[in-house]
């Protein structure tokens, strides 16, 4: 089953830290926001592949803009 991995706040997209085919496991890194000043890791929330990447480095997301698929 797929997960989708949302923005939890309008921010910059400072760092993708993942790939696309990258295994990943709960807890690891995807990319790194930045807002205001502070540094927010996006974290995958279960093991998996990342199948899709929506995000650049220095794309602006909104709250709730998908930021990765991991199956």
């Amino acid at each position: 089953m797929a997960e989708e991995i949302r923005a939890e706040m309008v921010a910059n997209v400072w760092k993708v830290v993942a790939a696309v085919g990258d295994t990943v496991s709960d807890g690891d890194t995807l990319v790194i926001l930045e807002s205001m000043k502070m540094e927010i890791p996006v974290v995958a929330e279960s093991d998996g592949v990342v199948q899709k990447l929506a995000v650049d480095e220095g794309d602006v997301v909104q709250e709730g803009d998908l930021i990765a698929v991991i199956e």
